[in-house]
């Protein structure tokens, strides 16, 4: 009896061991039939921003980029996950991209005296005097003034920055960086004189002797002699640029015109880890940089692109720099400057097709951007894909409108329009404001249109950006039916301009600008739904996280 119920003991715990064994079998091969993954994001209002611009509730990341998009359940059925990202219902867009910017530039005037939004020429003197008590320098530096936005809207001299700083040289450059202010000390330091003439400038005379205003290329010989800068000094001007990008959900930064040093500078930052952010570089037309990397070809990895060269073919319109067919309205006789003429352009253009690359050209006068789009068409009509680019494309007579295509793209940066509004109308007359900051008919003409924001000119918030572009008003909301509404653009419009157009416009779209299998993990969470927000609190939208590579580079939970 006893042996016959020991027997059966053993054969009760042989069944469970079995039962234990089986489940187990099953349990490991369930698990192995699932994928490993690195990160699964949820609960999202996604916007993929792909051919048919849909909208999807989760996705999952690979190595660095987007595994796949699809139902969160059908994604959780398939895949195991080394992390998850619960993005608690808020909405998400593609990394996004600023077409147009200066990141050096940003970075450097994160260094200097601050001259951004003055009310007044006094202002900007406090914010000089302010800065030198705390910042003891052999050269003063500023940027960011604009006689527009000021009372009395005439341009300074030099005779308060002489009275205030008779031994310490001082340089005070506008804000679209096309026009500075300068006192003796440096003037003498430049050796410019009322006899300084370069073509492509002016030094501005007032009773034949320099006013200490200088419009463009002079500028050159006063940025000469500011004392040289450590490799220190770049490295943390980039790395703060950065982390002002990162918290607008910048991606990647078009660097519309930047030197081999800058470039290489920044590589190395990617490389070693130090710095996330993209870069699309546009190289300058520095003889010896051109011959470098027309010879070299285009560089490419992960975070650098170097495939394009920044042209600038005149100045400013702020300044009255931007070259036009005719005078001024505000001012008789005064066409502005072309600092790179038709023949020139005719030149690079040459150089730059042999070499692959594309060109990219300021133009914002109408007479500019006629000129850039002329000797385009006549390079491009050969080519199968060029893709160049006019940065701006501010000014353009209507009868020019035609020369756009996908061949030749518009680089459109929609806060000018709402910085600009104020005074424009004066400056180039009400016949030629019906070709200013025409995004709409830019768009028909050319199938797309590539969005920036031109900063540290104008603010890095690509918010702003946003807002301008679809409601066509500054951040007061002002005018109170947008200005010239009816160029403004449609928010479906903006977000592909901001994302998947601009990449495009980089060579770039295959593997950037949208949430696709196979593309870059480069996402941003938004608190508020682009898309759907009332149009009034766009520019109130923050970033919640930013992502590269699926890793997030920004986290406004930790902001310090």
């Amino acid at each position: 009896m006893l042996n016959r119920l020991f027997l059966q003991l053993v054969e009760t715990e042989k069944m469970k061991n079995i039962l234990y064994l089986f489940v187990l079998i099953l349990i490991v091969s369930c698990s192995s039939n699932k994928l490993h993954t690195d990160l699964l994001v949820k609960n999202a209002t996604i916007y993929t921003v792909n051919e048919n611009f849909e909208k999807a509730e989760a996705f999952v990341v690979k190595a660095g980029k987007i595994e796949e998009v699809g139902k969160l359940q059908d994604l959780v059925n398939k895949y195991d996950f080394a992390d998850v990202y619960d993005a608690k219902n808020q909405t998400i867009i593609p990394g996004i991209i600023d077409a147009h910017a200066h990141l050096m530039y940003l970075g450097i005037s994160l260094q200097q005296v601050d001259l951004t939004g003055t009310n007044s020429y006094e202002e900007v003197l406090k914010r000089v005097l302010d800065f030198q008590k705390i910042n003891k320098t052999a050269y003063l530096i500023g940027r960011g003034w604009d006689q527009n936005d000021w009372t009395i809207k005439e341009y300074p001299t030099k005779k308060e920055l002489d009275s205030l700083f008779p031994d310490l040289p001082v340089s005070l450059e506008r804000i679209d960086g096309h026009a500075m202010i300068v006192n003796s000390k440096a003037l003498n330091l430049a050796k410019i004189n009322s006899e300084t003439n370069i073509p492509g400038g002016k030094v501005i005379l007032v009773e034949g002797e320099p006013s200490g205003l200088l419009i463009d290329t002079p500028m050159q010989l006063v940025w000469d002699t500011y004392p040289k800068k450590d490799k220190d000094f770049y490295i943390k001007a980039l790395k703060d640029a950065e982390k002002k990008c990162l918290s607008f959900g910048l991606t990647t930064i078009d660097e519309a015109g930047i030197d081999r040093a800058t470039i290489t500078l920044m590589d190395s930052l990617q490389q070693s880890g130090d710095m996330a952010l993209r870069i699309y570089a546009m190289i300058t037309k520095d003889k010896e940089d051109l011959t470098y990397f027309l010879k070299k070809g285009i560089i490419k990895t992960d975070r650098m692109n170097v495939r394009s060269v920044k042209i600038w073919a005149d100045g400013a319109l702020g300044s009255r720099g931007a070259a036009m067919r005719k005078h001024y309205s505000d001012q008789e006789g005064q066409h502005g400057t072309m600092i790179t003429t038709e023949k020139e352009l005719d030149s690079l253009a040459k150089m730059i097709v042999k070499a692959g690359y594309q060109m990219n050209t300021h133009a914002i006068g109408d007479s500019a951007n006629i000129t850039v789009l002329r000797v385009y068409s006549k390079f491009v009509k050969n080519q199968k894909d060029p893709r160049w680019r006019v940065e701006h494309a501010q000014i353009v007579s209507p009868s020019d409108f035609s020369y756009f295509s996908k061949k030749i793209i518009p680089s459109i940066q929609p806060s000018h329009a709402t910085s600009d509004m104020y005074w424009v109308e004066d400056r180039v007359g009400s016949h030629r404001l019906m070709g200013a900051y025409s995004y709409k008919t830019l768009l028909k003409k050319s199938g797309l249109v590539a969005l920036g924001t031109d900063f540290p000119i104008e603010k890095v918030n690509p918010m702003h950006t946003f807002y301008a572009a679809v409601a066509r008003k500054d951040i007061e909301n002002y005018p109170e039916n947008g200005f010239r509404k009816e160029e403004g653009l449609s928010r479906e419009e903006t977000l592909k301009g901001m994302t998947i157009w601009a990449a495009y416009s980089n060579f770039e779209e295959n593997e950037k600008g949208s949430i696709e299998k196979g593309k870059f993990a480069d996402f941003v969470v938004l608190d508020q739904n682009i898309m759907t927000v009332s149009e009034k609190e766009i520019p109130t939208i923050k970033v919640v996280a930013n992502f590269i590579n699926g890793e997030m580079v920004y986290d406004l939970s930790k902001k310090q």
